[in-house]
């Protein structure tokens, strides 16, 4: 059973409903006994970084993340859920992150259009168990006004191109991340929510 963390920030019922097409169990879950029983665990995320990481603290979330991780519990994060692995954010005010990855979550800047929202393609850079049947090239749907700016080396699987190489998926061990939405991005994303239900 994969269990989606509900911190109050998120389309929690939207995954779960992309997990049960394609035959994955899963619960919507903030008890954290519940979801440090489950096999593995999915932070969705919409919103701003700050306000997350406070509402995972209040909760003591953050905690059952943590230890999950460190048991090598796989765990998915999804767009702002992706973010928050890394150290720190600088949105809105400088902010700590669960740091499970290295790295800071940046701005968007350029002449690029703020938010990026859209369809992007994914350019692959290392190998990850989530890519296994995904086409290269593949298009997925992104809405963030936010990037990781990366802190260590070879955890960026795939990139896509938004004036600048944009981290899309990352993982280290257990811990994988999606900057997109799976869920958005039609045969792709279920395709790679698929290879998520089955890493263990």
């Amino acid at each position: 059973m994969i269990a989606i963390v509900d911190y109050g920030v998120g389309n929690l019922k939207s995954v779960q409903n992309a997990l049960k097409a394609i035959n994955i169990p899963s619960i919507i879950s903030s008890d954290k006994e519940e979801i440090a029983k489950s096999r593995s665990i999915i932070v969705p995320g919409v919103g701003a970084f700050p306000d997350a990481m406070k509402n995972l603290r209040d909760k003591g979330l953050d905690v059952v993340i943590k230890r999950a991780a460190e048991t090598g519990k796989p765990i998915l994060g999804i767009c702002l859920g992706m973010q928050l692995f890394f150290e720190e954010s600088e949105e809105i005010e400088r902010c700590t992150g669960l740091g499970l990855l290295k790295g800071t979550v940046k701005k968007l800047e350029g002449s690029i259009k703020i938010p990026h929202m859209g369809w992007n393609d994914l350019s692959f850079e290392t190998y990850t168990a989530l890519l296994e049947g995904v086409v290269e090239h593949s298009y997925v749907y992104f809405v963030h006004s936010y990037y990781a700016k990366v802190g260590e080396d070879n955890i960026v699987n795939a990139y896509t191109m938004y004036e600048k190489k944009i981290p899309a998926i990352v993982s280290k061990g257990n811990i994988f991340g999606l900057q997109f939405h799976p869920e958005k991005s039609g045969e792709a994303g279920m395709k790679l929510l698929k290879n998520f239900g089955g890493i263990m």
